[in-house]
């Protein structure tokens, strides 16, 4: 690709970036038959007879082939940032989000009792990580799966940051910031549940409801696992957490225990752990992107959007050669 054709791409990325912001106009036209899920926290055991609970291992077996694979060449620092993040070395942790593990159970106690919490990516309804990202590299499916394509994500974490609840885990040494400018630009590629999106495409259930033995996992049309969840709760008193949290997401918990003590109490079990991995539940919590303000942002990403869509356009051309 020559220059002028390099500053056209340029050009046509932040047109398209201004056009689509801060909502994706071309999966808005597509028909939706979006999917939801329950988890209800009064039949989730964390199984806790096994070695992982079976949600997380039928999660790490699907994707497996898709876990990050990163050249130790490039597992260093780019400028201007003084660290960077390998999980590499650490696969086979479980008890919380990491580029190798995309789904967790937090065992808790709050209100005298025992709960086992299941927790990934929420699936929001209006994604504030897909309005926000720079690359353009994250996506809906009509079936309302929330998915990062990792092959051309540059890992600049702005989906992580504006998550309300910091789902996407990062790893470097990963990426086409590797084939680009690994010493300039990008820091890996970030990973996360993809609610099994090729799976429900074909109509099959995700991994992880398939695996639970306690049926505490469930997927379904969208609207009915709303209604579901909701007469769960009024069958025990109790509450539902998602129908509002990050402005309506398609995963409704379901407890009896207020979702304020839930949060309080994997707050007080972080204790000191600042790191990313182990979402709070806050009530309530909206999206980081609102009105005035995603289109604030949208507009301050569009130069990088466009030049990284030249960058990549530059790199796809360079392969066809």
């Amino acid at each position: 690709m020559d220059r002028r054709r390099f500053f056209k791409t340029a050009a046509i990325g932040a047109l398209s970036c201004a056009a689509l912001a801060p909502s994706d106009a071309k999966a808005a036209s597509q028909p939706r038959r979006e999917q939801g899920s329950i988890i209800d926290l009064t039949l989730c055991d964390g199984c806790a007879k096994l070695p992982a609970p079976a949600c997380v291992g039928a999660c790490r077996e699907k994707n497996a082939d898709r876990f990050p694979r990163p050249d130790p060449k490039y597992l260093i620092d780019y400028w201007p940032q003084k660290r960077h993040e390998d999980w590499s070395g650490k696969r086979d942790v479980i008890n919380r989000l990491t580029p190798y593990n995309w789904t967790y159970v937090e065992k808790i106690e709050a209100a005298g009792q025992t709960i086992y919490l299941p927790r990934r990516c929420m699936h929001c309804d209006d994604p504030a990580c897909q309005k926000l990202c720079p690359f353009g590299v994250i996506g809906k499916s009509k079936e309302g799966a929330v998915g990062i394509d990792a092959n051309f994500c540059m890992g600049g974490s702005k989906c992580r940051d504006v998550c309300p609840w910091n789902i996407p885990q990062r790893q470097a040494g990963v990426g086409i910031y590797t084939k680009i400018a690994p010493k300039l630009m990008g820091g890996g590629s970030m990973y996360k549940c993809d609610m099994c999106a090729d799976s429900l495409a074909n109509d099959q259930k995700p991994a992880c409801e398939s695996a639970c033995p306690k049926n505490a996992i469930m997927f379904g049309d969208k609207a009915d696992m709303k209604l579901e969840a909701k007469r769960r709760a009024e069958a025990i008193g109790g509450y539902i957490y998602g129908v509002n949290e990050g402005g309506g997401t398609a995963t409704f918990y379901v407890s009896k225990i207020p979702f304020e003590e839930i949060d309080a109490a994997i707050a007080a079990k972080k204790g000191g752990d600042k790191a990313h991995g182990r979402p709070q539940m806050p009530v309530g919590v909206e999206s980081k992107l609102k009105g005035a303000d995603a289109l604030f942002a949208a507009a301050l990403i569009a130069p990088i959007a466009a030049a990284a869509s030249a960058a990549i356009a530059v790199y796809k051309g360079g392969k066809r050669d």
